[in-house]
């Protein structure tokens, strides 16, 4: 008689098609697991608000290197940096001389301003402007640092005379600088020093003046055709910083 038992085929077969039946469970799982986690995930994840900041609102707070500023929206020159809380960098242009944001297109003229002294001065123009950039110091030496170590490194040997008591030197050619100038208070070159590049056909000179604040670089660009006032440029910087960063009891590193 023969035997009706389960073979050891039998046996082979039913088991591969449990194992295949649990296989797609534990994948369907996984997939609506992974799904759960990905909505989650979403719905919780911080973001800036998607809507921009009118021009017109006044000063937000931002943070770089953990350094507290207030600044307009409208000085803000890129817009998806024009948001409140933590900044890797952030970039800034203010009207010169009355340290304003520039109007929003399509607004009409303010005309006259008044400078720092309270006298009235004509109408800017476009090319009345300092550019602002603020970002963390990182591992770059601070600018009193780089004058005193960096910059000697790469200089012309002579020095020349500017105006107002200013010293111009070169940078040599094959270096970081090169294209630049040094220019610098004679007497006292950390009280006012700053790279300067030299006009080229139509494109003119700019200087790059650089502050600390804490852990903070401020770098601020102006043509260079401003040095023959160049305390007038040194006087409105310092306005401008005080206009945006408050210390509550905290120095400029620089001072």
């Amino acid at each position: 008689m023969a035997d009706a038992g389960i073979t050891p085929g039998d046996l082979v077969l039913d088991v591969g098609a449990g194992t295949g039946v649990l296989t797609l469970a534990l994948l369907v799982i996984a997939a609506l697991a992974a799904a759960a986690v990905t909505f989650v995930s979403y719905v919780l994840w911080p973001t800036w608000p998607r809507a921009t900041i009118p021009f017109d609102t006044p000063a937000i707070p931002v943070t770089v290197a953990g350094v507290l500023f207030n600044v307009p929206p409208a000085a803000i020159r890129a817009a998806v940096q024009r948001h409140p809380g933590a900044h890797e960098r952030i970039d800034l242009v203010f009207l010169w001389p009355s340290l304003a944001p520039p109007q929003a297109a399509g607004e009409p003229s303010t005309g006259a301003v008044t400078g720092g002294d309270g006298e009235e001065t004509p109408e800017v123009k476009i090319d009345d402007r300092v550019f602002v950039t603020i970002a963390g110091l990182g591992a770059v030496l601070p600018p009193q640092a780089r004058l005193r170590s960096i910059y000697p490194r790469y200089i012309e040997r002579a020095a020349t005379a500017g105006s107002e008591g200013l010293a111009v030197v070169a940078f040599r050619a094959g270096t970081p600088y090169e294209g630049e100038d040094l220019i610098y208070l004679a007497e006292q070159p950390e009280q006012f020093f700053a790279r300067c590049s030299r006009p080229v056909h139509a494109v003119p000179g700019t200087c790059v003046y650089e502050r600390l604040v804490d852990t903070a670089e401020i770098t601020l660009r102006f043509p260079r055709e401003w040095l023959p006032k160049w305390r007038t440029v040194a006087a409105g910087c310092d306005r401008l910083l005080a206009q945006i960063h408050s210390p509550n009891g905290r120095r400029t590193a620089d001072d």
